[in-house]
């Protein structure tokens, strides 16, 4: 699991995906909080690589309805919970699954996901590792995680308002 309040998180978890990609593993990249009408850098290479990736939902931006993203949330985990227990791959990047997990505290559509994905991790296929991503990492997690890294913010040109760019933040 890739955590914490710095860059990086997902990052890291593609960087996973190449190098299983890189031993014939079957991966694929489902992204809980990103659009599907945007063009991503990781989408475009990995797709070439061989990995599969998906973003089922509309996105989460500050003026976003709340229902709405916890349907899209609720939309992603639906088909996440299938591909998971498939049996067809040997690695799955659940990337910002922490954050979709976040709006359970507060949001009655995406209430029991938590307890969901902790049971699904107790069944999973043998040969199938998990990679959750997203800030807030609950400690239920946390405690049945076989690896977690937190990342934390040291200094980032965002915080001198250098705006996001492509091939570097997306």
């Amino acid at each position: 699991m890739n955590t914490g309040c710095g860059k990086g998180k997902t990052t890291a978890a593609l960087g996973l995906l190449i190098r299983a990609i890189g031993h014939g593993k079957k991966c694929a990249l489902i992204q809980f909080i990103k659009s599907t009408g945007f063009t991503y850098g990781e989408r475009v290479t990995l797709e070439k690589l061989g990995v599969e990736h998906y973003i089922l939902g509309a996105g989460c931006t500050w003026e976003a309805d709340t229902d709405d993203i916890s349907e899209s949330i609720v939309k992603t985990w639906n088909f996440s919970k299938k591909l998971l227990l498939s049996g067809k791959y040997d690695l799955v990047v659940l990337d910002e699954i922490n954050i979709a997990l976040n709006f359970e505290e507060s949001h009655p559509l995406t209430l029991n996901l938590k307890s969901e994905l902790i049971e699904l991790l107790k069944v999973k296929p043998e040969n199938l590792n998990i990679m959750l991503t997203g800030r807030y990492a609950p400690p239920e997690l946390i405690s049945i995680a076989d690896m977690v890294t937190e990342m934390n913010p040291v200094k980032h040109h965002y915080n001198s308002g250098v705006k996001a760019s492509a091939g570097i933040e997306f």
